[in-house]
């Protein structure tokens, strides 16, 4: 009996968001509701990953690119994350609207408004701060490529009198970050 609670409690902690990167050292997730909260104290862009329960691409990222030590460090420095189920059977409120699934359909509102229809999973949403100016980015992304795009965004490339297009930078981007083996 001791053994089989004993396999419990650790299966348990090891399935717990804690481990699986929510606490310790990884990517704190938040809630849109805690997002919303935070953003009125401290004002900060939004990182989103949009992703659905049978995405194969999305756990692929969930295990090989958000377990990314730099790429945590780096989005829970400069952005509030947020992980969000397409096809979330719960209303989720956000910027004073009750986002729903419409009769027929598998996907929150939200999720298509935020992708402009263009359903494609993973997705990565970047918003600046106050949830303007929203960015889809479709695909599984790598820790190269992620490090690339959000370095471009918070390092401001892409803006102002010097702005670099985003392909001119990628090429003369030294990557930094580290990429997960498995």
């Amino acid at each position: 009996m001791k053994a089989i609670l004993s396999f419990l409690i650790i299966l348990l902690t090891a399935s717990s968001p804690a481990f699986a990167g929510g606490e310790e050292g990884g990517i704190r997730w938040m809630s849109f509701d805690e997002v919303q909260v935070a953003m009125k104290k401290e004002p900060r862009r939004v990182f989103m990953d949009v992703y659905t329960d049978w995405c194969g691409w999305c756990k692929v990222m969930d295990r090989k690119t958000f377990t990314s030590p730099e790429a945590a460090a780096y989005i829970n420095k400069n952005f509030y994350p947020i992980k969000f189920n397409a096809e979330t059977d719960q209303p989720i409120r956000f910027v004073g609207k009750v986002w729903e699934r419409t009769e027929g359909s598998k996907t929150n509102q939200l999720a298509v408004e935020l992708l402009r229809g263009q359903l494609s999973y993973p997705s990565t949403v970047i918003m600046e701060a106050g949830f303007q100016q929203v960015q889809a980015i479709p695909g599984y992304l790598d820790v190269p490529t992620l490090e690339a795009i959000l370095t471009y965004i918070v390092e401001g490339h892409g803006t102002g009198p010097k702005a670099i297009p985003f392909p001119e930078y990628q090429k003369s981007h030294t990557q930094q970050w580290k990429s997960v083996a498995e």
